[in-house]
């Protein structure tokens, strides 16, 4: 899961330079420009000023994304303002409408799974699980080198579904840096290892609603348009999903890498010595963690809703003193806005009818469903590798979710999981940016094994969202 899913967060520890607030305010009027030239010749086409304003603020949003002349939060901020000031009142559109919907999404399910969801994660780092996690998965892999590393990597992709994808990144690199120190940079477990664990965290959000916010996206769109996804109806098929190219990426890296050549000696005892002082607080986390997912993966017995269901991990955790107030500034609420902003700027685009739009011009081209399917998901995939993916999901869900039939309940899984499966470059997401911030990878390492998941993470996003589809219509 992305507790800062962006483009910036990646590039901040990929050791981006700051160019000063002269580029970034003239990077800002650019896009601003920009914009507004585009607009100019939209509007000659006639479809209303509601329309014409919409595709102004998405345009600007998707040039913002990308350039970072502002923080990616801050973009999700001024969409929503910008929403309220458009419809809200008669500076821009002559008539007003309902704006409750766009500041309600600061207060949706998804922003509230989400947030119980780094809770959980502030509280794993809090707790030090680090090591406990390494000596568990020793115990239950062994020390043979191939079992080591998919003992690694699963423990890392199941940690990720429940939290932050660059928590447990850096959870599990921490466990691991000392046996890297002990092999040696240039060892191929060395860099099995820190390839593998970044990808498995990225690949393993798939399987929740909350494992990547692309996911909650997609769920949020699905539920304004009255299709109601569980944490547990998700899991159904995010978790086969996730699997599958997990293995596939391992069974990739002990080709590339011959992990098993040459026995390795290592002082394991010294990996695996847990800090005692902090045994208290892991207990708490770990029933926190085994009560919260028990509730939310058993919401259709009991009928509490997931989100309400995000309270407990708030509560518990605070009530045992593992999560102080200091702990809670640390909680990335930045992702909340932007993920917020996207939710809003999704419905504005379905609403004035804008998604309608592109997607006629699309069937004007006389391409089958399928194949507008099939384009989303490698659109997604693709753009996802050098942007922000939580802002990519935002600009294709919309525009997916109006796809005709069963393709628009397939489209915004599909888009989910392709935009959740980048990992070509260290900017392409958070994972790999802390992986390469070690200094111990190259930037060259992660291309071959991120090209490969852009081929085949949306053919498999399209055969599980599709089966997904089939059965839920």
């Amino acid at each position: 899961m992305s507790d800062n899913d962006s483009r910036f967060a990646a590039f901040t520890r990929y050791g981006k330079k700051q160019l000063g607030w002269l580029f970034n305010t003239s990077t800002f009027t650019g896009n601003l420009v920009i914009s507004g030239i585009a607009v100019y010749f939209f509007r000659q086409l006639g479809y209303g000023d509601a329309v014409d304003y919409v595709f102004f603020v998405s345009l600007l949003a998707i040039g913002l994304w990308i350039t970072e002349a502002i923080p990616p939060f801050a973009v999700g901020i001024l969409i929503i303002g910008m929403m309220l000031l458009g419809f809200g009142t008669e500076f821009i559109l002559d008539e007003t409408s309902d704006v409750e919907v766009y500041v309600d999404t600061w207060t949706s399910n998804v922003i509230w799974l989400l947030l119980g969801g780094f809770f959980l994660a502030e509280g794993m780092r809090v707790a030090h699980l680090d090591k406990s996690l390494f000596a568990f998965t020793l115990k239950r892999f062994g020390t043979h080198p191939r079992k080591l590393l998919f003992g690694l990597m699963l423990t890392t992709a199941i940690g990720s579904m429940v939290i932050s994808n660059t928590a447990t990144t850096a959870m599990m690199l921490g466990s691991v840096l000392p046996l890297v120190t002990q092999l040696g940079k240039a060892h191929p477990m060395s860099k099995a290892l820190l390839i593998g664990i970044p990808a498995a965290a990225t690949l393993g959000g798939i399987g929740t609603i909350i494992g990547s916010t692309p996911n909650a996206i997609a769920a949020g769109a699905l539920q304004e348009v009255g299709v109601a996804i569980s944490f547990l109806d998700w899991m159904l098929f995010g978790i086969p999903a996730a699997i599958i190219l997990l293995y596939i990426y391992y069974r990739f890296l002990v080709r590339q890498l011959p992990v098993d050549i040459n026995a390795y000696e290592v002082d394991w005892q010294s990996l695996t010595v847990v800090n005692r002082s902090r045994i208290r607080n892991r207990r708490a986390v770990l029933i926190t963690l085994v009560i919260t997912i028990l509730l939310w993966m058993t919401e259709k017995l009991h009928g509490v809703p997931a989100a309400a269901t995000s309270a407990v991990p708030i509560v518990l955790l605070t009530l045992t003193q593992v999560i102080t107030a200091k702990d809670v500034r640390n909680v990335p609420w930045e992702t909340l806005m932007l993920v917020a902003g996207g939710l809003a700027l999704g419905i504005a685009i379905v609403d004035v009818g804008l998604a309608r739009i592109a997607m006629d011009a699309l069937m004007s081209l006389s391409i089958w469903p399928i194949g507008l399917l099939i384009i989303f998901a490698y659109l997604a995939g693709i753009v996802s590798n050098v942007m922000s993916n939580t802002a990519a999901a935002a600009i294709l869900v919309p525009l997916g979710i109006s796809l005709a039939g069963i393709y628009g309940l397939a489209a915004p899984v599909v888009i989910a999981i392709s935009c959740s499966s980048a990992l070509m470059f260290p900017v392409s997401t958070p994972s790999n940016a802390i992986s390469f911030a070690t200094g111990l990878i190259d930037q060259k390492e992660f291309r071959n094994g991120g090209l490969l998941m852009a081929l085949l993470s949306p053919v498999v996003g399209i055969g599980v969202a599709m089966l997904w589809a089939w059965a839920f219509n």
